[in-house]
């Protein structure tokens, strides 16, 4: 199963288990579904946009500098310039 056939497939699941709770085929108390359930959507709604904000955050604060592949970037910087200078390209 594909990452992309995994991911519609927990959708659908989410999706049908919410409607079948909204639609009432599963009860639940009155002040469940009355207070709750209509506002689940938003809930997870936010709740993944902190989570994405956390992990972005922490991947920032965690990031490592990698020097070799800096070193390694330049130089093939400089090989590209060196190529389209050959080329007749103006590349300062």
């Amino acid at each position: 199963m594909t990452r992309a056939q995994q991911t519609i497939s927990i959708g659908l699941l989410i999706t049908s288990l919410y409607l079948a709770l909204y639609l009432q085929l599963i009860p639940l108390p009155e002040l469940v579904q009355t207070e709750i359930v209509p506002v689940l959507p938003f809930w997870g709604l936010v709740s993944f946009g902190a989570y994405l904000l956390f992990r972005l955050g922490w991947n920032v604060m965690t990031f490592h500098d990698v020097p070799e592949a800096h070193k390694e970037l330049v130089a093939e910087i400089e090989l590209a310039k060196q190529d389209l200078r050959r080329l007749g390209v103006d590349v300062d």
